[in-house]
């Protein structure tokens, strides 16, 4: 990405000495690896988040990759799903039957090289391959995901580590750069990963906490391999991670599908993983948080990296079959460490006689006892060799241990020479302004009142009297009288909002997404995401509650100001900020009351696209009001239709449901997408972010873009007064504006009333979307596929709802059922359920399969329906502004 190269320069001489210690041939293994995936290209022009979000003809199928440059796309594209087995990179050979080499695989299997302990092999002899992987041998998937992180940009690196978390992956830690030995530690690409866990004091209730896991300090550990071992450390890791008789593969195997083959970029690969605690002794290995790390290759060829583990764990244990002289020398220069170091042995395998003497001479020099030194006998006692190691991880932990984050693991590295990937400028920069803006915010809710002023009592009265003042249109022969008080009373509202000057927090803020770098910009949002989310969260929520728990004891409020539960500090307020400013000043032109030409900020929109086209989700319903800013949205809209110039035709997909219904997850699993979700509130507005289509697919699908807006909280379940009416309005807003809405159900008769009477009044129209009524588990596992009759609930006779609804929008008998109204036809797949999301239980789950692929349907099934022109004619952005406001 433009402006993300952070200013490093490879080859300066920092590591000159290990430069030496390197074949030529080694050299150029990465660019070969690099032209092998097709990533060559991206080399200077990093590739971004934007380019591998693109909807394109391989958006619609579930293609297998059929040469090595597939499978960087094939494992972006799984990932951006959750799948589980993003990392199998096996190739589906598109050859005839009678010229597919079937005996390739044996033959292969034949030529796999296998250590015998008989033999007198090296181990460079062992651990060395002289071949890269040609077009019809698989790649490593470790190799693959060195090669993709080398070639993004540091958005799309932060985006792999994301879901890749969620999928419960180990996670890059150090990356190698093989070529030129300049390894990078991993600390900006991680800072996006929060994970929740039960936190239990020693004395008082537990509570669940949320946190980054880049700040939270750790008891660490690390599992690396000397010379050879017999022993797998990723199986280990695996097994000591999982509790009971289901194991996740965390980290990559040797058993793996591909896991022998062999690696040729990833050695001095640092991998990270955690476990977390639920609060369930049958499920948690261990009673609080730890960090486990695993070195990819042996100690002696990374000992750059092994002397950066020694440095930052709690305890390090060392798999081997042998300790010879060389091993024995570069352990001794360990004398001066305090780490407690531990060495997993086989009996079967090396030299007994001769480790047992290199042992007693490192007993004291590492200060270890007998008890450091622990013996797999055989496969048959794994699982007791299991519970031991874990017995000891948690002495270590319960003893004084060293504790570190890993912001602390960053200074560590930084003195040994490691480059740092958040150390670029422009980073630094976007941090430092962010902290200017934060370090000012002692409470959230004084903060909004006092820098945030526009969206305090003068904005939400203007938004009243203007609503007020719409719905008086509708109404036959208004008194002119009322109308022209309610214009009075709006405008001085509104000057009394220009009256004001922007906070100096809300100037830096235009001053952050104002800056020349792109990159900068980009850095400084999610900077302000991140410091938001620490100072600004203003209510922690109980174990047991969630949104729909929630929703009974503060849905009765009358007042359409009051929210149904807090709203967390974010970006988006102060880009409602600037958007209330810009209104208020139109509003005076429009009005005559100021020139146009002392316009302060009608450059505010073009700021504000900027942001969205780089992947921000912009505000399309002022969630502080719960109305919408029909000025600043037209302004934005017509910035859109600029920046993109002759590719503006647009297909609008919305969603809607009741929050906790997971219907922001669904978005953003099935298109990459960033819209709030999790244990913290999301915020109550609705929000758009666009989806570029690729050229080359955008006139077979009839668009070349797709803006999605999700709901938020604006349907919070309101069943009767002035809240529920506004709800209607709201949801009848965005369903006139979509082509296509997915309505998120938590059961499948739990339908809102709001959006019932929705599309009862869209029907008066003529104007009804395509929509897909999905019903979402929230329970954790899978759940069992739906009968014929689960299907056909929505088709039953209607509701008391549902009758009472259609008395109120006077539709008389005429209303059978919703999905009558809606022409549902269950056969034709309107009615989806969706596994639950976890496998297991959280926060140790990964994303089910079931999920994953059940959502990769749903969203197959939308875009067939947009380009079979299902969904209603497509939309130009013109016709979106006047959509908007007639709406």
């Amino acid at each position: 990405m433009e402006g993300d190269d952070c200013g490093f320069h490879y080859g300066d001489g920092t590591n000159e000495a290990q430069d030496n210690d390197f074949p030529t041939v080694e050299r150029s293994r990465l660019q070969e690896m690099l032209s092998l995936l097709g990533l060559e290209t991206y080399q200077v022009q990093k590739l971004s988040l934007q380019d591998s979000l693109q909807i394109s003809f391989d958006s619609m199928k579930n293609w297998a990759p059929q040469l090595p440059k597939d499978l960087p796309w094939h494992f972006l594209r799984k990932l951006q799903a959750l799948n589980s087995e993003a990392r199998n990179t096996t190739m589906v050979l598109d050859l005839p039957l009678d010229t597919r080499p079937a005996e390739k695989e044996s033959q292969m299997e034949e030529e796999m090289m296998y250590w015998d302990p008989a033999e007198d092999i090296a181990a460079d002899d062992i651990y060395s391959f002289s071949e890269l992987p040609t077009p019809d041998t698989p790649v490593n998937p470790l190799d693959l995901l060195c090669a993709l992180l080398l070639s993004a940009d540091s958005f799309l690196q932060q985006e792999v580590m994301l879901k890749m978390s969620l999928c419960q992956f180990a996670l890059p830690l150090v990356l190698p750069d093989s070529e030129n030995h300049y390894h990078t530690f991993l600390l900006w690409a991680l800072r996006g990963v929060v994970r929740t866990w039960w936190s239990q004091p020693p004395r008082g209730l537990g509570s669940f906490r949320e946190d980054s896991v880049v700040l939270s300090r750790v008891p660490t550990f690390a599992f690396v391999r000397m010379d050879v071992s017999s022993n797998s450390k990723s199986q280990l890791l695996n097994a000591i991670l999982s509790l009971g008789c289901w194991q996740w593969d965390c980290f990559w195997h040797r058993d793996l599908n591909l896991g022998t083959n062999p690696r040729e970029i990833a050695d001095g690969l640092v991998e990270i993983s955690w476990f977390f605690p639920s609060g369930r002794e049958d499920l948690d290995a261990f009673p609080e948080p730890m960090a486990f790390l695993n070195l990819r290759g042996d100690i002696g060829s990374h000992w750059l990296q092994f002397k950066f583990l020694t440095e930052v764990s709690s305890a390090v244990f060392i798999l081997t079959d042998n300790i010879s002289k060389k091993e024995y020398k570069l352990l001794y220069s360990l004398k001066e460490s305090t780490t407690k170091y531990y060495f997993i042995l086989s009996p079967y395998r090396g030299k007994r006689n001769t480790n047992l003497r290199f042992l007693n001479r490192l007993i004291p020099v590492l200060k270890i006892d007998h008890s450091h030194v622990l013996v797999k006998v055989s496969s048959t006692d794994s699982e007791s060799f299991v519970k031991r190691i874990r017995a000891i991880v948690g002495s270590v932990a319960r003893s004084p241990c060293r504790r570190v984050s890993v912001e602390d693991m960053a200074h560590a590295a930084r003195k040994l020479g490691l480059r740092v990937d958040e150390d670029c400028e422009d980073c630094q920069k976007a941090k430092d302004r962010m902290e200017r803006i934060t370090r000012k915010i002692k409470d959230a809710d004084a903060y909004r009142r006092d820098e945030l002023r526009l969206q305090g009592d003068t904005g939400r009265k203007a938004a009243q009297v203007e609503r007020e003042f719409c719905q008086l249109q509708w109404t036959p022969d208004p008194p002119e009288k009322h109308r022209a008080e309610l214009r009075r009373r709006f405008l001085e509202l509104r000057m009394q909002q220009n009256g004001q000057e922007p906070a100096l927090g809300v100037q830096e803020f235009i001053a952050g997404i104002s800056s020349p770098s792109p990159g900068e910009r980009q850095y400084f949002l999610r900077w302000m995401e991140w410091g938001l989310a620490r100072v600004g969260q203003p209510w922690l929520r109980q174990p047991s509650e969630t949104l729909l728990t929630l929703r009974p004891k503060l849905g009765g409020t009358s007042d359409l100001s009051e929210p149904l539960w807090p709203e967390p500090l974010g970006v988006e307020h102060f880009l409602r900020e600037m958007g209330q400013l810009y209104e208020a000043e139109s509003c005076l032109v429009e009005a005559g009351r100021l020139p146009a030409s002392q316009r302060r900020f009608a450059h505010f929109p073009g700021l504000a696209v900027e942001l969205l086209l780089t992947g921000l989700p912009l505000e399309l319903v002022d969630g502080g009001t719960l109305s919408v800013p029909v000025r600043w949205v037209t302004g934005l809209l017509k910035e859109l239709h600029i920046h993109l110039d002759r590719r503006s035709r647009l297909v609008v997909l919305s969603s809607l449901g009741v929050p906790g219904t997971g219907k922001s997850t669904l978005l953003n699993t099935m298109f990459g997408l960033r819209f709030a979700t999790g244990r913290s509130c999301s915020p109550r507005g609705a929000f758009m972010q666009l989806i570029t289509v690729a050229e080359g697919f955008s006139q077979d699908l009839g668009c070349d873009h797709i803006l999605v807006i999700d709901s938020g909280g604006l349907v919070g379940g309101a069943s009767a007064g002035d809240r529920f009416e506004l709800e209607v309005s709201l949801a009848t807003l965005l369903l006139g504006l979509s082509n296509v809405t997915v309505v998120s159900l938590a059961e499948t008769k739990d339908i809102p009333p709001a959006i019932v009477h929705a599309f009862l009044r869209l029907e008066k129209t003529g104007h009804m979307p395509n929509y897909q009524f999905v019903y979402q588990s929230l329970h954790d596992g899978a759940v069992p596929s739906p009968k014929p009759r689960d299907r056909r609930q929505l088709l039953d006779p209607p509701s008391d709802l549902s009758r009472a609804a259609a008395q109120m929008e006077k539709q008389g008998g005429g209303f059978r059922t919703l999905a009558g109204l809606a022409f549902c036809d269950p056969e034709r797949q309107h009615i989806w359920h969706i596994p639950a999301l976890w496998h297991g239980a959280p926060p140790m789950a990964a994303v089910s399969l079931g999920y994953s692929e059940a959502i990769f349907e749903l969203k197959r099934c939308l875009l067939e329906n947009i380009r079979n022109g299902l969904s209603n004619q497509n939309k130009n952005i013109q016709q979106l502004i006047e959509l908007v406001r007639r709406l």
